[in-house]
């Protein structure tokens, strides 16, 4: 749903918010509505969840996953190359840019839902907290996905000491805001979940309406929260507590895991590969190289035209709106099992996802994970956390906090390479929101 009159003087005084240099007054003129009952703030809400940034599919072009070259379009390349090639001092004019603007819209929209608990009529006390639990949880989302984005890797830095971005906690579009630390940025985050959880009262959205919020999704966003801090134990045991309610996995010759009505989705709320994206890059070769010839997923997330031409299945449209599902709680209590030291059960976890996901049951794989030593286990889950959420907005996250690898690319017979350890593994602030507000500079 779309607004036409619901709020647009809020949400147009949205661009004040980082500079501070103007009043926002006179919120209702004729002709325009202020939210005051349970369906308008649901309206409100819904207008949030339709903007949510798909920065992380963007993030996808300076991933390992990402093949671009001169078959693409002008206007694609024009786009995307400069992103693919880590070319952040000089890129092109046309290059595509982070949408740093809409995430605080969405906050602003979350803080005033948040802010308004106690304003709303016309609805149910049932209702009203369900909104409430839902903003407090897309302020955590957005908030985490602002961090990872633009602020260094929770583990490669000092968290306590890092600036990272601004924290928006209110819906004043008159203050300027100044960066917090990485550490600040986390908490925050955690706060807002363990707040939704008080008030998250829906189990189970209809089909369609599932890119909601439910009560299942703070523990499966804890999950990753905890493992991108490396709190394992915590991490392991939010998966687990998902694990225990929703733990049914996809058949990926009938379907792919983040199709928004599959079994395994928890919350079909991002479309990260749009059909912008999409269509303006194929398959790395190398990276179509880690799916055995037995791997079910080599043909139901991809399209293989020729050798050095394959295409992407499992994006370009909102049939593949995903957030959290299935597959990734179980390779985050892999991962987190096995920093735990806890070897049978991290395999264990891993394999009950591969048999699911290999034509003969995964029996190759339980030959192979048995004869793994401990660092050759923990490299097995990586890799197939590659293979599994790929494109699906996780990678380029991951490769920024295990390691942080070096990569290398080829563009018309010149090499780009990103170091490892490169400050370009943190996406800079974009340049609008500092001529905006110069603080963010600092």
């Amino acid at each position: 749903m779309k607004l036409s009159n619901i709020f647009l003087p809020l949400l147009a005084g949205l661009a004040l918010a980082l500079t501070g240099c103007d009043s926002f007054l006179d919120i209702q003129p004729v002709g325009k509505v202020i939210p005051t009952t349970a369906p308008e703030f649901r309206a409100l809400i819904t207008e949030a969840y339709t903007t949510v940034p798909d920065d992380r599919g963007l993030a996808s072009f300076r991933s390992d996953e990402v093949l671009l070259d001169a078959t693409m379009s002008v206007n694609d390349l024009g786009s995307y190359l400069d992103i693919w090639r880590w070319n952040d001092d000089t890129p092109d004019e046309n290059t595509a840019t982070f949408k740093w603007r809409q995430f605080y819209h969405v906050l602003f929209i979350a803080n005033y839902v948040i802010e308004s608990e106690q304003l709303m009529t016309d609805g149910s006390t049932s209702e009203i907290r369900q909104m409430v639990g839902e903003a407090y949880m897309l302020r955590a989302l957005m908030h985490f996905n602002l961090a990872n984005l633009h602020a260094p890797a929770y583990t490669e830095c000092d968290p306590a000491a890092t600036k990272a971005v601004p924290l928006k906690l209110d819906s004043d579009v008159e203050g300027v805001l100044s960066r917090n630390t990485l550490e600040e940025v986390y908490a925050s985050v955690l706060a807002d979940i363990d707040s939704a959880e008080e008030y998250l009262n829906v189990d189970t959205w209809d089909l369609g309406l599932n890119y909601r919020f439910n009560v299942l999704s703070a523990d499966a966003l804890r999950s990753r929260v905890y493992l991108y801090m490396g709190r394992w134990k915590d991490a392991r045991e939010a998966s687990d507590r998902v694990l225990a309610v929703q733990n049914t996995l996809a058949n990926v010759s009938a379907g792919c895991p983040n199709e928004y009505n599959s079994v395994e989705n928890i919350v079909a709320l991002e479309q990260v590969m749009s059909a912008q994206y999409s269509r303006a890059f194929k398959v790395d070769r190398n990276f179509y190289r880690m799916y055995a010839s037995t791997d079910l997923r080599r043909r139901a997330y991809y399209n293989q035209v020729t050798s050095s031409n394959i295409l992407l299945i499992k994006g370009g449209s909102n049939t593949y709106s995903c957030t959290l599902r299935v597959g990734e709680m179980l390779l985050n209590a892999a991962e987190a099992a096995w920093h735990q030291q806890a070897y049978d059960e991290a395999a264990e976890y891993l394999l009950t996802l591969q048999r699911a996901r290999f034509s003969d049951g995964g029996a190759a794989k339980e030959t192979e994970v048995a004869a793994m030593t401990n660092d050759e286990l923990l490299d097995e889950i990586l890799t197939e956390r590659a293979r599994e959420l790929a494109f699906e907005g996780h990678r380029w996250f991951d490769l920024r906090r295990t390691g942080q690898p070096r990569l290398e690319r080829t563009y018309k017979g010149e090499t780009y390479v990103l170091e490892q350890g490169d400050p370009r593994y943190t996406i800079r602030i974009p340049s609008e929101a500092i001529t905006v507000n110069p603080g963010l500079a600092d």
